[in-house]
């Protein structure tokens, strides 16, 4: 699904429609707080954030994690004690360095992520192997100073819905037995939403700083770029060697945990809103929607009292069967304006109630997915919804999976390549060697991103495109945000 062919009724770009529909579809403010970077989640908005949030503590709590919450400000001899870890962040970081007007003893850091803060603290707290493994997490804000252009949700200075989950393990073997355990929980997570994706692990050059190595969940928005939604970091002992978190293990020995972390960002609703809109606005899956069906009567002065009377019944049927419904009663708008308006909004069932409809005891339904009405009977409406909200989320992810694998290709051609990330975007996938020169190389040539490679992939009979030799993997590449 080319840029193209979904936005040109609207006569704007993708990053155009994008912030149009924050905007008008209320559900960020972004660039009227006098603050770079950061953005305000309106009622609308918060409403669908509160709904994505609730999936993903749903996943977290049902595989033992612990929600938690740590301080906001983390000193700056606890964030700089991981030498590699605040190498990698320390121009991003934001400082508080007064109270009122005194110069603060120690500067304190606005947290980029919570690593340091939270391994600081397990060296109280854990001293067994019966205590473990230990899953925390966190939805919360963070602060990094992005200096590239500033995107509503995309690229932000605060990261307003971090979910950060830390774990501490025994030994190696079960730290890798959680990182696989993240990659699943995320795989659910994202195939809740109907978000497609690849999962890569990234190139050493390219891993979260203080991390043996890093996995990430990336996806396609209609422009081509990839957005990185989801990573997942083993970070073996880095921190809690620094931080002198000893565990006693089962056979009485004494060593350093072994940690992993994973984080999710507001960046799974910006996938959300851009993967499955369309020139009328949003499409929300079913379930996030904050209103999932709306009423809305035909009404002339003749017919007033009799379509508002059976309108109320339809609200109070389908309420009353646990749907989040709204009845727009507004006398000021004519019914087509009130259509546009809730299409925009992305509700996913408009039941549209007049005259006819009270004579003959049925609603018609229209479907924001596939935009078709349907007649359908008072006595059936209920077990109607009910099979159309599966078959909608269903749907959804349906045709943004078939739209994101046609983009996916694979190719020797290094000149080739390069027209195709420049031309129609998307992922290419390339044999490499596996080494840093040859993938920085390729990177160059191709005018693209190194995202990293698939998981056991099999490159026998392939080549490297840079230097020629035997290729043990294929790295991916795209232009990324």
């Amino acid at each position: 699904m080319s840029e193209v062919q979904v936005y040109r009724d609207l006569g704007r770009s993708f990053s155009e429609w994008f912030d149009y529909v924050l905007e008008v579809a209320e559900v960020y403010d972004y660039g009227r707080y006098p603050a770079k970077g950061m953005g305000v989640w309106l009622p609308y908005g918060f409403k669908i954030r509160e709904y994505v949030i609730n999936i993903i503590r749903k996943f977290l709590d049902s595989t033992g994690h612990e929600e938690i919450l740590l301080p906001l400000l983390i000193p700056e001899n606890i964030l700089s004690k991981e030498s590699e870890h605040i190498k990698g962040f320390e121009d991003q970081v934001f400082w508080v360095t007064h109270g009122g007007l005194e110069p603060l003893d120690v500067k304190l850091a606005l947290r980029p992520t919570s690593e340091t803060a939270l391994t600081y603290l397990e060296s109280f707290w854990i001293k067994s192997y019966r205590q473990l493994p230990k899953k925390f997490y966190q939805i919360v804000s963070v602060f990094r100073y992005e200096t590239r252009a500033t995107r509503a949700m995309i690229r932000v200075r605060e990261v307003s819905t971090f979910k950060e989950a830390h774990t501490l393990h025994e030994d190696f073997n079960d730290c890798e037995r959680q990182v696989l355990e993240a990659v699943d929980i995320y795989s659910k997570i994202f195939d809740s939403l109907g978000i497609p994706y690849v999962i890569s692990k990234r190139p050493e050059w390219d891993k979260f700083a203080g991390a043996i190595y890093t996995i990430a969940f990336d996806t396609l928005l209609p422009d081509g770029r990839v957005l990185q939604i989801g990573t997942v970091h083993n970070l073996g002992q880095n921190f809690t060697k620094v931080f002198e978190v000893r565990i006693q293990k089962s056979d009485g020995s004494i060593d350093y945990g072994w940690q992993t972390s994973y984080g999710i960002s507001e960046r799974i609703i910006a996938s959300v809103i851009a993967i499955h809109g369309d020139r009328r606005g949003l499409v929300l899956p079913f379930h996030i929607a904050p209103i999932q069906i709306v009423i809305i009567p035909l009404i002339t002065a003749e017919t007033r009292d009799t379509v508002l009377k059976y309108s109320k019944k339809v609200f109070e049927l389908l309420s009353s069967s646990g749907y989040r419904v709204y009845e727009d009663l507004r006398d000021e708008l004519r019914p087509g304006e009130k259509f546009y308006y809730w299409e925009f909004k992305g509700v996913p069932l408009r039941v549209e109630v007049g005259v006819r409809e009270v004579e003959g005891n049925y609603v018609t339904v229209f479907r924001r997915d596939t935009l078709e009405r349907s007649k359908v009977s008072l006595n059936e409406l209920v077990s109607y919804v009910e099979r159309v909200s599966r078959e909608y989320n269903e749907n959804l992810s349906r045709r943004a999976w078939q739209a994101f694998k046609s983009r996916i290709i694979r190719l020797a051609d290094i000149s080739k390549a390069k027209e195709y990330l420049n031309t129609v975007r998307g992922i290419v996938e390339m044999p490499w060697c596996g080494s840093q020169e040859c993938g920085l190389k390729l990177a160059e040539l191709v005018d693209g991103d190194t995202l990293g490679t698939p998981l056991n992939e099999d490159a026998s009979g392939y080549n490297c495109v840079v230097c020629g030799s035997k290729a043990n993997t294929f790295m991916r590449l795209a232009k990324k945000y």
